[in-house]
């Protein structure tokens, strides 16, 4: 898959899990980032228990996505906490 294949699959499912997990977006660059990473995890994960890894631009693909970035974001928050204006 292209950069830019990458980069929409990561925007995507960074978005998509940031509303799932927090109800709130964590910054269209952290989202594309955790969405990749989550990308990544969620294919790795899906592969471990025998399904297909991400395979490109489709909705198979934006669902192990956001499962992985959904998990990357539970680690996320754990370790980095919600940091609040006061």
């Amino acid at each position: 898959m292209s950069i830019l294949g990458w980069l929409i699959l990561g925007l995507i499912s960074g978005f998509i899990a940031s509303k799932i997990v927090n109800k709130s977006g964590e910054g269209v660059v952290l989202d594309i980032v955790l969405g990749i990473i989550g990308a990544m995890v969620g294919g790795f994960l899906f592969t471990s228990f025998g399904a297909a890894p991400v395979t490109g631009l489709n909705i198979y693909s934006m669902f192990v996505a956001v499962v992985g970035a959904v998990v990357v974001l539970f680690i996320y928050h754990a370790v980095f906490g919600r940091r609040t204006l006061t």
